[in-house]
């Protein structure tokens, strides 16, 4: 549905052509002071600004129009809005009915029955990240966690001091290219997640592979540790606070975290909305026909992303965090 969380719940609306998008935020502790300065920042880290992003600049001012009080949550809902104001929807109208490939257009096509917002990718339009930054903003403010990420790799580059010629030559071909960013979570704490459903890492895929062209998720060595024997995988535990001498677990143990760092890789794909001809079928002439799409897009949504990935991780961690400690008040009496 639209909403995420138990204790810390996220509900998201709007579309990328709709006058505003914003977010509902509950169960932020009451009393957490508000950081204004810390939403303004994260959003603009999301902003393009650079070689490769798109030419669609918003102001991205936020509006709180609840839930705080003498710079201070009150404890009940937050609502935050942002408005869309550049915006260009005559760009979409050839695609009602001719989707693009890569995106949900087709989909949302068939699902929505043709009622849908299909104006910049609508519901489905990587603009509604700005909102879901705004709510992993707060979620930071109630964290005692220190997150932090890293462009590891874009396309086949790995050299990120070469960025923004490898970028333009993209460009100058009409294509894009997807990329892989890495996040950390320092200061964790022993306990976080639960041996099935619930367990950390599930979590935080969920809220993960709920972002736009996310692909990928895997945590600490993951994919690669298919080349090593479980010998060398297994992490040895050095301390009683649980220190390990390697974290290829990515700081998860059981799905439960371990106070080690959390380590979590994310690969971006490439952006589907291109300069090049594609070809995708059209409803009206009722065949495969070329497709030029128009509009402003990123050559590398991968650059402008990682905020987004880091707040969307705040987000399960805060929900989390707030389960753990009902544990230890349960523990304390």
């Amino acid at each position: 549905m639209n909403s995420y969380g138990q204790l810390f719940r996220v509900t998201l609306y709007g579309e990328s052509h709709q006058p505003s998008i914003g977010v509902v935020i509950d169960g932020l502790p009451a009393g957490t002071p508000i950081q204004y300065e810390l939403i303004k920042e994260d959003l603009e880290r999301r902003k393009p600004k650079h070689i490769g992003s798109t030419p669609r600049l918003e102001a991205d001012v936020f509006h709180i129009t609840s839930g705080v009080f003498n710079d201070k949550a009150t404890g009940s809902p937050i609502h935050v809005y942002i408005e869309n104001k550049n915006v260009i929807s005559k760009d979409y109208d050839a695609l009602k009915n001719h989707p693009r490939p890569g995106h949900a257009d087709f989909v949302s096509k068939v699902k929505y029955h043709g009622f849908q917002d299909h104006r910049g990718g609508g519901r489905f339009s990587g603009r509604l990240t700005a909102a879901l930054v705004v709510a992993g903003s707060f979620a930071k403010m109630a964290l005692p966690f220190q997150i932090e990420s890293q462009l590891k790799q874009i396309g086949t580059l790995t050299d990120m001091s070469k960025i923004d010629e490898y970028l333009t030559d993209i460009s100058n071909q009409g294509d894009s290219v997807g990329g892989i960013v890495e996040v950390t979570v320092k200061k964790m704490i022993i306990g976080l997640g639960e041996p099935f459903f619930n367990k950390l890492d599930a979590e935080l895929a969920k809220l993960l592979f709920s972002v736009p062209a996310v692909k990928g998720v895997e945590f600490g060595l993951g994919f690669s540790g298919v080349d090593i024997y479980g010998s060398q995988f297994n992490d040895v535990i050095l301390t009683k606070d649980g220190q390990t001498k390697t974290n290829n677990s990515g700081g998860l143990s059981g799905g439960i975290s371990n106070g080690n760092d959390l380590v979590v890789k994310i690969f971006v794909k490439p952006t589907s909305s291109i300069k090049k001809t594609q070809e995708t079928y059209n409803f009206e002439q009722e065949g495969v026909e070329k497709l030029n799409v128009g509009g402003r897009h990123d050559v590398a949504i991968v650059r402008r992303v990682s905020v987004v990935l880091e707040n969307m991780i705040a987000i399960g961690l805060l929900d989390q965090y707030l389960l753990y400690q009902t544990y230890r008040h349960l523990e304390d009496e």
